[in-house]
């Protein structure tokens, strides 16, 4: 049986915690807690800010727009945000949130939109992007609320990225032993994992992609893969060979 309890609900909040403390939320959190989970006075709940680990609290009172929490005792100690970066093109609203959602499941500790020549959708809402991120951190036990960036041109991004940090690139022309080879020799570093738009990238993004000092190709299989799909199976492959899913690391 799992050390961890499953069934307790979690909720993120903003304040700090600490262990005798008292939170009184309001807004949404409140209504959450009121009128969507019907808790009332003396049910237990777990609360998460990303700081400070997750601690064990009483819902001492309920009133019309406020609820406010008793935090007991801290549960588990926190844990450092994970090294991998998500690095995507936007895409519309369904199929973003489902990947933000499945990246931070994934153990992605930063997600990073990039707009690329092919990229189809002209905005990002990064209010909803976050709320995704917490909700899936709410429901999947995750402690370090991942970072949400700007967007930024590919360009740019390339321009700035480190020259010492891996940048693992889905590329259909590439084969499944690329991904292999690569990740063994990037272990246990940081990693930057992009995934293009549908339709791929240009010829001549992927020329500067291919050019860049920190590039490394890895393909994902015979298939051509939504890019959703292509963001999940990518960080899927990473954690397996070279991240957090290997004992040890």
């Amino acid at each position: 049986m799992s050390a961890y309890d499953f069934s307790a609900t979690r909720l993120f909040v903003e304040p700090d915690l600490a262990e005798g403390g008292e939170l009184a939320l309001e807004g949404a959190p409140a209504n959450y807690l009121r009128n969507v989970l019907r808790m009332v006075e003396g049910d237990g709940l777990l609360v998460f800010n990303g700081r400070d680990g997750e601690w064990r609290a009483t819902v001492a009172s309920v009133a019309k727009k406020r609820v406010v929490l008793s935090v007991a005792t801290r549960e588990r100690e926190q844990t450092p945000l994970p090294n991998v970066r998500l690095l995507f093109a936007p895409l519309k609203h369904a199929r973003l949130d489902y990947m933000v959602q499945k990246a931070v499941e994934m153990g992605a500790g930063r997600l990073t939109p990039v707009v690329t020549r092919r990229t189809q959708v002209a905005r990002v809402n990064l209010e909803r992007m976050r709320a995704n991120v917490v909700e899936a951190a709410e429901q999947c036990g995750v402690l370090a609320i991942p970072v949400v960036d700007e967007p930024i041109r590919l360009d740019a991004a390339l321009a700035g990225w480190p020259a010492d940090e891996p940048l693992l690139f889905c590329d259909e022309d590439a084969g499944m032993e690329s991904a292999t080879a690569a990740l063994a020799l990037v272990a246990g570093r940081p990693i930057g994992v992009l995934v293009g738009p549908e339709g791929g990238f240009d010829p001549e993004e992927r020329a500067a992609l291919l050019a860049h000092s920190a590039a490394v190709r890895i393909g994902l299989g015979p298939r051509i893969l939504r890019a959703d799909t292509a963001a999940v199976a990518a960080l899927a492959i990473v954690q397996a060979i070279a991240g957090d899913w290997v004992e040890g690391r």
